[in-house]
């Protein structure tokens, strides 16, 4: 009698929650990140200092890689 209940979409249909390009910036950030907090750890044997470092090199680099790697198509 009611309308037909809609059919969910096929799993290929969907969109992926990260594009492939998103997923590349982020993980280079975080790796970026990383290694600047490891290093300045290791010059500095501060804690605070290295997590502020690597926090403020991994967003400064996301904004780097977000110019740097090209759109697809565009």
């Amino acid at each position: 009698m009611g309308s037909p209940t809609p059919t969910p979409p096929n799993q290929s249909e969907t969109e992926p929650l990260l594009t492939v390009r998103t997923a590349i910036i982020l993980l280079t950030a975080a790796v970026i990140g990383l290694v600047a907090g490891g290093l300045t750890y290791l010059s500095t044997r501060s804690a605070p200092g290295a997590a502020l470092a690597g926090l403020t090199a991994a967003g400064a680099s996301v904004v780097g890689l977000h110019q740097l790697i090209g759109r697809a198509g565009g």
